[in-house]
């Protein structure tokens, strides 16, 4: 039930053979973990217990994003009875790059990727599939819409920033969408492949990209309040990635994407 792909030099994205076919699960849930082994037994023990109980097949992809502790080990031990896969490269790519590799290889109908430290529990992903069967191909998880409810705040400062980059998502990329940031997102098989298939940033303010592309696209994408609690261990840093994310947004905005014949894309197996 369970696989484990190594990939011991630099990552290829390149497009292939696997994605959902008539034996996939009904949802496959990506994980991205960088230096994780403090928690990620956690949440993968939370993540398979609450599939478990549910009435839809799924699988759990990890993405050891380089780390250089056990992640990986610990994923694999905790994930050995379940339908799962745990896909490692080196060196660390960034977290974009991370959840980009486990989408293009996710073979659910469905593919949610969740952050490592279930900041939005996982029980939320009903929350968005409701809106996907109201007719969203993209739900997204957010804390700044009515009906949202944090548990434990962020510090002021990390709210303040947040809002900041926000006002600045507005007025770049795309308008409307109130929470960019909130790691926790479904999509159709059909969407992950062709949003997935453009993107090119790697860093943190991935979620942008993928929004915005999703936007082009035409897709229709349906922000779903969440709960949230805020934990420790961010591997953001305000001051080293708040400019580069600023950076980010005008790249966004001035990359010609090539579109094509991107909706039959489909990921190779590494």
């Amino acid at each position: 039930m369970h696989s484990t792909v190594t990939i011991s030099t630099e990552a290829s994205l390149n497009y292939g053979t696997t994605g959902a076919t008539d034996d996939a699960p009904y949802l496959s849930v990506v994980i991205p973990a960088y230096n994780e082994a403090g928690r990620i037994r956690a949440t993968l023990k939370r993540v398979r217990e609450y599939f478990v109980s549910r009435d839809y097949t799924s699988e759990v992809v990890v993405v050891d994003d380089g780390s250089n502790d056990n992640t990986a080990a610990i994923a694999e031990e905790e994930l050995r009875s379940f339908p799962s896969v745990v896909l490692r490269y080196t060196p660390n790519h960034g977290k974009g790059y991370a959840v980009r590799y486990g989408m293009l290889r996710a073979r659910g109908r469905y593919i949610l990727f969740s952050d490592a430290d279930l900041a939005t529990p996982i029980e939320e992903v009903e929350k968005l599939f409701k809106a996907v069967r109201e007719g969203a191909e993209i739900a997204i998880g957010s804390r700044d819409v009515p009906g949202a409810k944090l548990i434990r705040r962020q510090s002021i400062i990390r709210e303040l920033g947040g809002k900041l980059f926000n006002r600045c998502v507005q007025v770049f990329a795309v308008p409307g969408i109130h929470d960019t940031q909130c790691g926790f997102k479904l999509f159709t098989s059909d969407a992950a492949r062709r949003v997935f298939g453009l993107c090119t940033i790697d860093n943190f303010s991935f979620d942008v990209e993928v929004l915005f592309l999703a936007r082009r696209l035409g897709y229709r994408i349906a922000e779903v309040p969440v709960t949230w609690r805020h934990q420790e261990g961010s591997k953001v840093r305000l001051w080293r990635d708040g400019p580069r994310m600023l950076r980010t947004l005008i790249r966004i905005r001035t990359t010609r994407y090539v579109f094509g014949d991107v909706a039959r894309s489909k990921p190779s197996t590494p």
